[in-house]
């Protein structure tokens, strides 16, 4: 789980590569779970929240600098 003050720190172009990764990694959860392969489902609704988080920041901080 991704804090959202570690987040804040970042720039806009370290969130931008924070969420690709963070797509991936829930991308191959996804994966586990139609093979079969994943035993903690929770870890799915944690990753999907994290992509909200750095998003949302990425969006507040690109605001910022539009001002």
């Amino acid at each position: 789980m991704t804090k959202a003050s570690d987040l804040r720190q970042k720039d806009v172009a370290a969130l931008e590569n924070e969420v690709k990764d963070l797509q991936r990694a829930h991308f191959g959860l996804r994966m586990q779970r139609a093979t079969q392969q994943l035993n903690n489902t929770a870890s799915l609704r944690v990753t999907r929240r994290d992509i909200a988080r750095a998003k949302t920041i990425l969006a507040q901080k690109r605001a910022e600098s539009a001002k």
